[in-house]
């Protein structure tokens, strides 16, 4: 593994899209390998400490990361009430690729390949980026997500796709054994033993970590 970047940006976003205006965290090491953007889900937000603590891995292998709410922040209020909107792929998908289109355009990340990381309802919503930007998002990670939520999007991925299951998320397991096999692209799955929905136990995040590094490593920072 190569040192450390010897500084990173961190800079901070508002993206304006069509009909949201989204608040984001950009850290951009010297040098960056690539860019890894963050689909939060199920209540979460670009706050998320779990996420933070595998960006944190990433930028120290000098990937650069997003961390974006997929909300606003009145609509966080009402999903708050509500817990409707957590669930509405189609509505994170699309603040996804909104995102993804604007990261792809701006001048400090055009350069960089772009790989997605989609949590919990989060990594559906990766995956359907995946399938409607195939040319420019490259690498997919999920982490306990809900890939069977992409639904008929599965069928388009290209991009290799890691996905990453505590070892007793037993129902999640079954989902995502089902949605691997309908994905056409390269791709693999891991369980972490002993690991539940959220990575909790002492290590499980640290080993979500070091595999999501290595995907997005192998497939992001390669010579165009």
């Amino acid at each position: 593994m190569d040192s450390a970047p010897s500084s990173t940006q961190q800079v901070a976003l508002r993206i304006a899209l069509q009909g949201a205006t989204l608040d984001a965290d950009l850290s951009l090491p010297d040098e960056s390998r690539g860019l890894v953007l963050f689909a939060h889900g199920s209540g979460s937000s670009r706050f998320s400490p779990r996420n933070r603590q595998v960006a944190g891995v990433l930028v120290q292998a000098r990937l650069a990361t997003v961390l974006a709410d997929l909300l606003t922040p009145e609509e966080e209020a009402i999903d708050q009430r509500t817990r409707r909107l957590r669930f509405d792929i189609g509505l994170l998908a699309e603040r996804l690729i909104g995102l993804t289109d604007w990261l792809h355009a701006d001048d400090r990340t055009a350069a960089l390949d772009i790989g997605c990381f989609g949590a919990s309802t989060g990594a559906a919503a990766a995956l359907i980026a995946a399938a409607q930007r195939p040319d420019i998002v490259r690498a997919v990670v999920s982490r306990g997500g809900r890939p069977d939520l992409a639904g008929q999007a599965l069928a388009s991925v290209r991009a290799p796709t890691l996905l990453v299951v505590g070892g007793n998320d037993e129902v999640v397991i079954d989902l995502n054994r089902q949605a691997l096999a309908l994905l056409p692209c390269e791709k693999e799955m891991v369980i972490v033993p002993g690991a539940t929905h959220l990575f909790e136990e002492p290590g499980a995040l640290a080993t979500v970590s070091v595999l999501a590094r290595d995907w997005f490593l192998r497939f992001l920072d390669v010579p165009r």
